[in-house]
């Protein structure tokens, strides 16, 4: 489970905004994780608490938003959900696209004080 690891990298990157920043207090950590991304966050949540044990993030709230995996059709440009569509355009049926949004996986927000 590679889910571990990415929360301690989270973690390490949250450390050196609060020093930086020097900042007394991390209240929540907010990712966004696309749908295509390799990380399953099911696996980030129940990773989290073993991740930020005995550490000053022990109290930090981590709030998951989704990022839905959404293309372009290459022949009619239409923008579609690629998973709901199975990767077929609802609109001519073909397969050629580009991806929008979906493998992103970034820190969106640091609530801190």
């Amino acid at each position: 489970m590679h889910e571990l690891g990415i929360v301690y990298e989270v973690i390490k990157i949250v450390d050196q905004f609060v020093v930086e920043n020097q900042l007394l207090k991390v209240e929540k950590i907010v990712l966004e994780i696309g749908e295509l991304s390799q990380a399953i966050p099911r696996f980030i949540e129940e990773c989290f608490p073993a991740a930020v044990a005995d550490t000053p993030y022990e109290t930090t709230a981590l709030e998951i938003v989704s990022v839905p995996a959404v293309a372009v059709c290459k022949s009619c440009h239409n923008e579609y959900g690629l998973i709901e569509h199975r990767k077929i355009c609802p609109s001519c049926l073909s397969e050629d696209f580009t991806l929008i949004s979906g493998r992103e996986f970034s820190i969106k927000e640091i609530a801190a004080y």
